[in-house]
């Protein structure tokens, strides 16, 4: 709205909402009902998901709740104005708010995740009491940035018996916890710098924001072109950022196949017969890519596919 100044900040704040980074994020205004919170029995979470569709930590959510047959309400975000969220004071996706009798506001997709995983396994504690253990601190970045992090996000605040049940030995939870962490601090950043690694790859990535999004038809030519110009320059700043190396496909490659290798060839998942949360979020930030070049090569060149069609397959049958 407004004028040219306004497309920019409309194409950049689609770009940079994927992950703190430059991303796929969709600028669409309308809200999504693709699972109706109404199909909740009584007493069970009503959940509403605030989000950007293709933003790999709203994706990793989105995955969890999947596999675990949660019904719940998508609400996408508008990544510029962001007036979905407007009730609220922190400012980034994804955010759940969850009624299991009273209404909370969970933020963080791996605080999300282990809060409600805990409250699945246990119902000794309120929703809220249990929330209350991954409390937000303050903390400023290398590059002098303030920002909130969350303590304990990877822990499932369970007592002894219930650890037992669910992490049978200790070194079980460790990896699970090793990996979720892997996939929030080096995965996602691998995802920009491959989706926008050239000029033609930036204009698909755009293509399919537009495709999907919501746009007039000026104002979606003007970010296809102009958006994935700028956010082909921005791939090389966050290559630097990262350490990359110049071809990005090789550091897709090398990590993916470090997953594959620490799943192993005697398990399904790394969860064993059935994915845990560590499955959960690397697929999750993985399937953003879906449908572009950088996901076709990775399927070509790693040995992700088997474990990948398997992930695909248990949410299907698991999920809504």
């Amino acid at each position: 709205r407004g004028g040219s100044g306004g497309g920019g900040r409309l194409l950049l704040g689609a770009a940079f909402a994927l992950g703190g980074s430059a991303g796929l994020c969709l600028a669409a205004r309308q809200r999504l009902r693709e699972h109706s919170a109404a199909e909740l029995p009584a007493g069970s979470l009503q959940l509403t998901l605030y989000q950007y569709k293709t933003c790999p930590f709203c994706s990793k959510v989105r995955a969890f709740l999947d596999y675990h047959g949660l019904p719940y309400e998508i609400v996408e975000v508008n990544p510029i104005m962001r007036k979905e969220i407007k009730f609220s004071s922190y400012r980034k996706v994804p955010i759940l708010l969850a009624n299991a009798g009273s209404p909370l506001q969970l933020n963080d997709s791996s605080v999300i995740i282990s809060a409600i995983k805990t409250y699945l396994i246990s119902r000794r504690n309120s929703l809220e009491e249990i929330v209350s253990f991954y409390p937000p601190v303050k903390t400023v970045t290398e590059r002098g940035k303030e920002v909130i992090e969350y303590e304990n996000k990877y822990w499932l605040m369970l007592d002894e018996k219930e650890t037992k049940r669910v992490y049978p030995v200790k070194e079980v939870r460790v990896e699970e916890m090793k990996w979720r962490k892997w996939a929030d601090d080096w995965l996602v950043h691998l995802i920009s710098p491959n989706v926008y690694r050239t000029p033609k790859e930036a204009l698909a990535s755009f293509d399919y924001i537009v495709r999907e999004g919501k746009f007039g038809t000026m104002e979606g030519l003007f970010a296809k072109y102009v958006g994935a110009l700028a956010m082909f320059f921005v791939s090389k700043r966050l290559k630097k950022r990262h350490q990359l190396r110049d071809d990005v496909r090789e550091d897709l490659y090398e990590a993916v196949n470090e997953w594959v290798k620490a799943v192993g060839k005697n398990r399904l998942f790394m969860g064993g017969n059935q994915p845990n949360l560590a499955d959960l979020a690397v697929y999750g930030v993985l399937r953003v890519m879906e449908g572009l070049e950088a996901f076709d090569d990775m399927m070509v060149h790693t040995n992700i596919q088997p474990w990948y069609q398997r992930m695909e397959e248990v949410i299907q049958k698991t999920g809504v």
